[in-house]
């Protein structure tokens, strides 16, 4: 299953990936794997109700003991073996996108919070590093989220007011942990991607520099 949903990443995610230590690769996989399900929910529901729905499913699973869950969908297998006892971060998620799918308009407020709450899980992961490596990962994945979510919006408008919200949310203090480089290699391709407009995150032959530049120095 890992290895089917690392495929279906985004190369940006891949990457991100290929430069966070062994063992909390699964977690970090898992998370992007969710996070991809719950914005092809979004961005795929006619009606917001329908939407709605389906990201209730979840909600209810990410409530339920492990034990309680049902076994076979692949996703929801990873997410219990990886997030356990961690699951509000994931709650936090689900909120999220679906604050985003019900809104009539998407302001500077509803883009803040969307992207605070999609970073939460990557900050929780960075916190077992210590020396303030989670407050470090919460500034890098809500620039990231920024600047993906920019991408694939439809809405001129919408797109610049997640432009704003990515580009005026500082980095955090230091360089990230080591064992997390791959969240320093997401957040200069957001920047970079914020800069341009919204351009794709690996879009362009600089891309790959400034990916190999942040995994090396970790900023």
């Amino acid at each position: 299953m890992l290895k089917e949903d690392h495929e279906a990443l985004p190369p940006e995610q891949r990457l991100a990936l290929s430069y966070t230590r062994p063992d909390l690769r699964p977690a970090l996989a898992s998370f992007f794997a969710l996070d991809r399900r719950f914005g092809r929910i979004v961005a795929k529901s006619s009606e917001p109700v329908i939407g709605q729905m389906r990201l209730a499913w979840w909600r209810e699973q990410l409530e339920k003991p492990v034990s309680d869950r049902p076994a076979g969908d692949l996703l929801l297998d990873a997410v219990s073996q990886h997030w356990a006892g961690q699951e509000e971060v994931l709650l936090s998620l689900v909120d999220g996108w679906e604050e985003l799918l019900v809104v009539p308009t998407l302001t500077p407020a509803v883009a803040a919070r969307f992207c605070a709450r999609r970073a939460r899980a990557l900050s929780l992961m960075a916190a077992s590093c210590g020396n303030g490596a989670g407050k470090r990962a919460q500034a890098a994945g809500e620039r990231w989220a920024a600047a993906d979510a920019a991408v694939h919006v439809s809405s001129d408008e919408e797109r610049e007011v997640l432009l704003a919200t990515g580009l005026g949310r500082a980095s955090g203090k230091g360089s990230t942990a080591r064992s997390m480089r791959g969240l320093a290699v997401l957040e200069a391709l957001a920047l970079r991607s914020l800069r341009r407009g919204g351009r794709p995150l690996m879009d362009g032959r600089g891309a790959a520099l400034v990916a190999l530049r942040a995994g090396l120095l970790g900023r």
